[in-house]
């Protein structure tokens, strides 16, 4: 099995954990841990699980010149991303979750034309203009209130904070992954992540009822912490050795469809006229804006 197609299975893995994570994470907040608290034990988890098995393997010096894009990484993809998704989907529901954040690679072209000078035809203008019509449809029209979602649209607002966060730091973190190991990256990441986050969320952590957490609770943590953060991270850094950002992005095209069955099958959750139509135009758009031009035949005289 080549290198690559080892890389679109890691890809193809991340994203269906991600797709399970909306309805597991929302079932745990905020009987069980408010949502700043569920990050410090996310990130922290997983900093202990990543320092563990980097003991297997070579450490790696790190230039001085690239300790600023490191830390810029953990800010944008360990802290910005996570407190923004965890806050929003203690607020909205799976299913908007999983809807929204596929907006991310609309997002990731409008960051890669402003910071990597990438143009952006008329075609990807009319995608990018339908994914953010999609998002703006779930935040102005959508259901405002339902059981266990207190501010639906100030969630989906925050999840496209998240998106655009993690779109950062997919741009970010790419010249760092051709230099250095996965694992030195996660170790050094998910530990600055962890220091930054810790006084964020230290109150919410220590709320938590930690002796009597019943096992149902204490599984959905771990699946969160070695899951959906420790084995994706994971995936995701690996499968960039060998695919561009934007073809890790299409992989979140994955997340709604299984967001949305497993939410709909546990009854966490509805699919409705409204979320399907912003589902709908989100997927155009970023069609869209992502398919590549045919390349034409040239005619020989």
């Amino acid at each position: 099995m080549n290198s690559r197609v080892l890389a679109l299975l890691a890809a193809t893995a991340a994203s269906a954990i991600y797709g399970l994570n909306h309805t597991i994470a929302k079932g745990l907040m905020p009987t069980v841990i408010e949502p700043y608290g569920f990050i410090v034990l996310r990130v922290g988890g997983a900093a202990v699980l990543f320092w563990a098995i980097s003991i297997f393997y070579p450490s790696e010096k790190i230039a001085k010149r690239d300790w600023l894009r490191i830390i810029a990484c953990a800010c944008f993809g360990m802290v910005i991303n996570m407190l923004m998704f965890f806050k929003g989907l203690s607020l909205s529901t799976p299913i908007n979750s999983s809807v929204v954040i596929t907006i991310s690679p609309v997002l990731l072209l409008i960051l890669s034309a402003l910071f990597l000078k990438e143009r952006i035809t008329v075609r990807k203008a009319v995608g990018i203009g339908m994914g953010l019509a999609g998002a703006l449809v779930l935040i102005l029209f959508g259901v405002k209130v339902q059981p266990n979602a207190p501010n639906i649209p100030l969630g989906n607002l925050l999840f496209i904070v998240n998106a655009t966060s993690y779109s950062v730091y997919l741009i970010l973190v790419k010249p760092l992954v051709a230099k250095y190991s996965s694992i030195t990256l996660m170790k050094l990441f998910f530990l600055l992540a962890t220091i930054i986050n810790l006084p964020i969320g230290f109150t919410e952590f220590i709320a938590v009822d930690w002796f009597n957490l019943s096992f149902n609770a204490i599984w959905k943590l771990a699946f969160v912490v070695v899951g959906t953060t420790f084995l994706t991270y994971l995936f995701n850094i690996y499968a960039l050795k060998q695919l561009s950002p934007s073809t890790i992005g299409a992989f979140i095209y994955l997340q709604p469809v299984l967001a949305v069955l497993f939410a709909v099958l546990l009854g966490a959750d509805t699919l409705t006229p409204i979320r399907i139509v912003a589902a709908v135009l989100i997927f155009l758009g970023v069609y869209l804006s992502s398919r590549k031009p045919k390349k034409r035949k040239k005619i020989r005289a």
